[in-house]
């Protein structure tokens, strides 16, 4: 009788009281709370830290206030000064980027400027930029964001140009635009990664696995090397965790090597090889070189509070909180454009960032959505769900890619 006494109370200190169970959870809970707070405070200090990084890059121009930073900004509503231009009355618009004439009713888009916080952004005046240009080669060098931007540099000089003193050209992955008064071209060239690749046809480049030869630009770069303003970017399709790679030539495949590299690495080979060419054949007296930071998607609408599954489409006003921050963009690889432009300048060349990235970010709605030319049949399912194919990449015109412009304007004008 003593020993099963004694074997109950044994057991009895085994099971935990009512009381030391409610202490445990709410030590749990406790700890769960805590996890939290801090969680919640190291993403706002990590987007914080963003929002400042993804505003800076901003140097000083001739004849603006050496504290204004024309990157950090806020949009504002002015139907009165904006659009620069009308989209029908663009003799060039791309009908990817047309968004009215496919159908979008809200224009709202077209009428937002941006406002830097200690100065006012120059006005673009496209006389005054075709008289810098006169004699001169403005190329943008990039994927289908730069060839975005280059339409609207297009359709902001378009304007004051009679019909007869202007033309356009297409020349496999080359595009110009003559003024032949001022005897001056803008023009793009298709290169989505800078060096050459498996993607650089301009009109078939959708291929299942891309590959990159990072050591050669030659190909591409003797169509510039003569160009007095250039224009680089390259982001869009570097988005994924690797990129094979091949040390040989497309010409004879198969005596190649390849390796799969991950990113940003195999960026970093890409644009150090980008920076070698540069530096080697840019004449510093006269070329004058620029590099476009990252363009945001909008993909994610519950990154700035909508629903989530959903993306741009619908979607009609920017985003209004200062300091917003979606996953559009990548800090990494920017942090490779930093170190490899860093490298450039110790060795005396300058290529200006034009840090597109935050003002972007804001603009959710800019975006062409279902309103553009689709090159395939859209299917019966897909039109029951349209943000199944929606663009959330590209942008509207008039919309924000004018605003890139006039940044660059602003550094043009006065170097």
């Amino acid at each position: 009788m003593a020993k099963k006494q004694q074997q109950q109370h044994q057991v009895m200190q085994q099971v935990p009281s009512v009381g030391g169970i409610r202490s445990s959870f709410q030590s749990l809970v406790a700890l769960l709370i805590a996890i939290l707070v801090v969680a919640t405070i190291y993403i706002r200090q990590s987007n914080e830290q963003l929002f400042q990084y993804w505003t800076t890059y901003d140097k000083t121009i001739n004849g603006l206030s050496s504290s204004c930073n024309l990157f950090a900004g806020k949009w504002v509503f002015d139907n009165r000064s904006y659009p620069l231009y009308k989209e029908k009355e663009c003799t060039f618009m791309s009908d990817q980027l047309a968004c009215e004439k496919f159908g979008r009713k809200d224009l709202n888009y077209q009428f937002w400027r941006w406002q830097p916080h200690q100065c006012d952004l120059p006005r673009f005046n496209a006389t005054a930029l075709l008289e810098k240009l006169r004699n001169k080669r403005l190329v943008y060098v990039g994927d289908s964001l730069n060839r975005n931007q280059w339409v609207s540099m297009v359709c902001l000089v378009d304007s004051v140009i009679s019909p007869t003193f202007k033309s356009i050209h297409n020349n496999g992955s080359i595009n110009i635009f003559k003024a032949i008064e001022y005897n001056a071209t803008i023009e793009f060239y298709w290169s989505p990664l800078l060096v050459e690749s498996n993607s650089d046809d301009p009109i078939s480049h959708r291929v299942p696995d891309r590959i990159v030869r990072v050591q050669a630009i030659e190909k591409h770069a003797r169509h510039w090397t003569d160009a007095d303003y250039l224009v680089f970017n390259t982001y869009l399709w570097w988005r994924r965790r690797q990129m094979k790679v091949l040390w040989g030539s497309f010409e004879s495949p198969e005596d190649g090597v390849y390796k799969a590299v991950k990113l940003p690495r195999v960026y970093e080979m890409a644009l150090q090889t980008w920076a070698q060419w540069l530096e080697v054949h840019v004449d510093r007296n006269k070329t004058q070189l620029f590099f476009m930071s990252m363009s945001p998607t909008h993909q994610k609408a519950n990154k700035w509070g909508g629903i989530k599954g959903e993306n741009c489409y619908s979607e009609t006003e920017p985003v209004t909180e200062e300091g917003y921050v979606g996953d559009g963009a990548s800090p990494r690889m920017m942090h490779v454009v930093d170190s490899v432009l860093g490298e450039l300048k110790t060795r005396g060349l300058n290529v200006q960032m034009i840090n597109i990235t935050q003002l972007s970010d804001y603009r959710k709605e800019g975006h062409p959505s279902i309103y553009r030319k689709h090159w395939e049949t859209i299917k019966e399912e897909q039109l029951l769900n349209p943000k199944n194919y929606s663009d959330c990449i590209h942008w509207c015109l008039p919309g924000v890619p004018d605003v890139w412009n006039e940044l660059l304007y602003a550094y043009i004008l006065e170097l």
